[in-house]
């Protein structure tokens, strides 16, 4: 790890990609996202092999996102320009934006390849050198990522990709004084030991998306009942629910609470659960057996709280020895109860009812996190009301899930700080320098 940080130090003090003209990394950059793009399918398979998602959703979510997202700030790249401040005739003020120096990334292992690329784009573009920690169980299509770099031209000590468990390997480069800032996507518990390594080594600037329990709230006057039903399955079920911004959990309009129910049991039910790499397979598996036994551990605390499973909430396919669970849905979810609270990341959906907008509102707000939610209404004062009563970083409107580069993602409350993805994510990888000129 020290030798990693060493070799991004040394890179970036001696200016080989620093100091290039910001068009000169735009083409680098561009030749990238072009291997990225010929290189796909097999980016996508060394992918769902590491982490179980299905191969359909993976082929765009990974690498067709990273290669668009590699091209984005590759265009902004040399459109960052600095600033002169309306100051007293006799003063010039000029504001400068300048890389930040070494940012290591630790991504986890749901999305490496896409997460990989939210960090990397901005902050290579922005002329920063970069130290990337894969998640230990899903490093494959990262390591790849490095290599295709390298052949797009990438000088050598501008891109380091490091493996090991987190407790070691992060440990070390967040209390290496050579990191200027530290970027994470991952639990809580782990963004804090790496705030507290940032205090007891060099004060560098941490970022950290951790995570949520983001509520789909559905109205009784949502403009399509069956759709809602459909999109919002996918944004609990899709890659068997390991999404940060996974809408997990349901809060219905008591008067439609056992018709909607019944239709997200109907599509639930529908999905085909089973090996990622099978084309006909729609929700792939759980990450790890660790992870399996942590979702069913949820499920059998609500039972003891009397909450209903209506489907799912079990093994299955175990004689194929993979990791699979069915997609669950979970009535009569108390708004004390830990399935209500806490992030399950998994394919369980806690549903419960309300009555009021004034009671969704402080249901949505109800636990620690505050990264995503989703609002079905036919009434535009509705949906405004509720998008600005939400705290949350991104409020879908009568949808789920979709929003591209071009817009931020980010937490509030304990899901985090700092932004990927769009132009502010270049926030966490420049630094503002004031020249005052006396004329």
């Amino acid at each position: 790890m020290d030798r990693a940080c060493a070799e991004a130090r040394a890179a970036f003090d001696d200016g080989r990609w620093s100091g290039l003209p910001p068009a000169k990394r735009k083409a680098v950059l561009h030749r990238l996202a072009d291997l990225i793009e010929r290189e796909a399918v097999a980016l996508t398979v060394l992918g769902v092999r590491d982490n179980g998602t299905e191969f359909n959703m993976a082929l765009k979510a990974e690498a067709g996102s990273a290669a668009g997202t590699f091209r984005y700030y590759a265009e902004a790249a040399d459109k960052l320009y600095g600033e002169i401040a309306p100051t007293d005739p006799s003063v010039l003020g000029l504001v400068h934006r300048e890389p930040v120096g070494v940012v290591v990334a630790i991504v986890p292992w749901n999305f490496p390849l896409m997460i990989g690329a939210w960090k990397l784009a901005p902050a290579l573009a922005a002329g920063n050198t970069v130290v990337l920690k894969p998640a230990e169980t899903a490093s494959l299509s990262l390591l790849r990522l490095a290599e295709l770099a390298q052949e797009a031209g990438l000088p050598d000590g501008v891109l380091n990709v490091v493996t090991g468990p987190g407790r070691v390997t992060g440990e070390a480069l967040a209390l290496n004084h050579d990191v200027d800032v530290l970027v994470f996507t991952g639990s809580g518990a782990t963004g804090r030991r790496l705030l507290e390594y940032s205090a007891r080594s060099n004060l560098k600037r941490v970022y950290l998306e951790l995570g949520g329990k983001s509520p789909n709230v559905v109205f009784a006057d949502a403009p399509d009942l069956a759709k809602a039903a459909k999109v919002s399955a996918m944004g609990i079920f899709r890659n068997s629910g390991q999404v940060c911004v996974a809408g997990s959990r349901l809060l219905v309009e008591r008067s439609i609470h056992d018709d909607f129910v019944a239709l997200l049991a109907q599509e639930a039910e529908a999905l085909h659960v089973g090996d990622p790499l099978d084309l006909s397979t729609q929700v792939g598996a759980v990450n790890s057996e660790g992870q399996l036994a942590g979702n069913l551990s949820f499920i059998d605390d609500a039972r003891a709280a009397g909450s209903e499973i209506v489907t799912g909430g079990t093994r299955i396919l175990e004689d194929t020895g993979g990791t699979y669970m069915a997609p669950t849905l979970v009535t009569g979810v108390a708004p004390d109860h830990r399935l209500f609270r806490e992030e399950v990341f998994g394919p369980v959906l806690a549903v419960t009812p309300f009555d009021t907008d004034e009671e969704a509102i402080a249901l949505a707000n109800g636990t620690d996190y505050g990264l995503a939610a989703g609002v079905w209404t036919g009434s535009l004062a509705r949906a405004h009301r509720m998008v600005a009563g939400i705290r949350a970083g991104v409020v879908h409107v009568n949808t789920y899930g979709g929003p591209d580069v071009t817009v931020p993602l980010g937490g509030v409350k304990q899901s985090g700080n700092g932004h990927d993805k769009s132009l502010h994510a270049f926030d966490k990888y420049v630094d503002l320098k004031t020249a005052w000129i006396q004329l």
